[in-house]
């Protein structure tokens, strides 16, 4: 970027501070677009002669050079005070965020460790996996009924794959909350996060290679589809496991408009809680595919439903989930009105157009990430963005592990 003497500066110039660092200034990111006098006084007292601008983000042109009068009063100083005490509670804002993101993201590997245990002795120990897996969907229902507003966020673990687990936590995690937002009674929530859980339980019986075919022959589409019966067959040893949440295992893969399996169902002939965990299962199978290329971006994946395949699913609870995840859900890469990239970690259904944003920082480690909440700022929003056209690096700063995990704040 060409340099700038600060005293041409004036509100609209784009500036970048990425050589100064951001622990070194008072100002909430590396690069933005000057707001008013008080930040170019800002940038005097901290004794910068020049800065880094970029005249295609700018809307305004440098001022002419010009003689500073020495008489005037210089403010600077108390301009540079209020900000830099602004951004030390900013900071200590931010470090209590990612402590209760990190601290949600321990509850979901012990949730996940526990899924996969659950999974593995469902056939063996099938009333102990019973009892351990309704203790778990009651702990996220509790935190659901007790939340006065449930915040979404991504999960972004280094740790092992817990394979089937993953998508069996992130389906039962989307039902509830699409059932939450239906207004379902308690009772039905249980059922609802139960079915859930299991609603693959038959997949074990399937080989990998079917199950991970990108296409498959009409007897491996048939081999495949027999995992639904095999799931039925699997948690048989559950005595207590009611119809409604078996009728989820049996039921999730129909279709609204009858061209599902194994029982061509239509209509408000399925089941309510399996039309709600059909609508979950789909969307993270589009955005966490057996083959990570192949993954949808969150925008892209409720695009698809919305528009593509709408006469699988109840209209109404689809409009419900669409409104529920938002127009930036958890996972989404996005780019704000002055250039920077981002990715939606968490979202709140009290504001949905205001999230809470990691921002890539090339000059800032990962560890220590910008966690910017657009609730706190005049930043907005322009745009999602496939991270298939974004550099390698950005994606990996942001997402390094590929997956879009969900977790509900007060769920824990």
């Amino acid at each position: 970027m060409p340099t700038l003497d600060i005293d041409r500066l004036q509100p609209g110039i784009f500036i970048s501070l990425a050589g100064v660092g951001w622990l070194n200034h008072p100002f909430l990111l590396n690069q933005f677009r000057i707001a008013n006098e008080k930040q170019i006084q800002a940038l005097r007292e901290m004794g910068l002669k020049t800065v880094e601008w970029d005249p295609q983000q700018s809307t305004a042109q440098p001022l002419p050079e010009a003689t500073v009068h020495e008489d005037e009063p210089d403010f600077g100083g108390m301009a540079l005070a209020g900000m830099l005490d602004e951004k030390r509670q900013r900071v200590a804002r931010v470090q209590a965020q990612r402590d209760r993101l990190a601290r949600r993201e321990r509850e979901f590997e012990q949730e996940a460790a526990s899924a996969t245990e659950v999974l593995k002795e469902m056939t063996s120990r099938p009333t102990e996996a019973h009892a351990k897996a309704q203790a778990m969907v009651g702990r996220m229902v509790e935190g659901l009924l007790g939340a006065e507003s449930v915040a979404i966020h991504l999960v972004n673990l280094k740790g092992k794959d817990h394979g089937l687990a993953f998508h069996a936590l992130n389906v039962m995690v989307l039902s509830l909350l699409l059932g939450q937002a239906m207004k379902l009674p308690a009772e039905d929530l249980k059922n609802l996060g139960l079915g859930a859980l299991f609603h693959d339980a038959g997949k074990g019986e399937i080989p990998p290679r079917i199950l991970r075919a990108a296409s498959r022959t009409p007897p491996e589409e048939e081999f495949y589809r027999a995992h639904v019966g095999y799931g039925i067959k699997a948690v048989a040893g559950m005595k207590n496991m009611s119809t409604p949440a078996r009728n989820i295992i049996a039921c999730h893969h129909e279709s609204w408009d009858g061209s599902g399996f194994p029982n061509r169902l239509a209509g408000e002939k399925i089941p309510r809680l399996a039309r709600i965990v059909a609508i979950a299962n789909r969307y993270d199978n589009l955005c966490n595919p057996f083959d990570l290329k192949q993954a949808r971006t969150p925008a892209e994946a409720l695009g698809l439903m919305f528009r593509g395949e709408a006469g699988r699913y109840d209209p109404e609870l689809l409009q419900r989930f669409v409104k529920t995840l938002g127009v930036f859900p958890p996972g989404s890469f996005v780019s704000l009105n002055n250039g920077a990239v981002g990715l939606v970690v968490e979202s709140n259904p009290a504001d949905l157009l205001h999230p809470l944003i990691m921002l890539h920082d090339a000059d800032v480690p990962r560890s220590e990430a910008i966690l910017l909440d657009l609730r706190d700022t005049d930043l907005k929003i322009e745009a999602a963005l496939s991270p298939a056209k974004l550099p390698f690096e950005v994606v990996e700063y942001l997402a390094p592990r590929g997956r879009i995990d969900y977790y509900i704040e007060g769920a824990a």
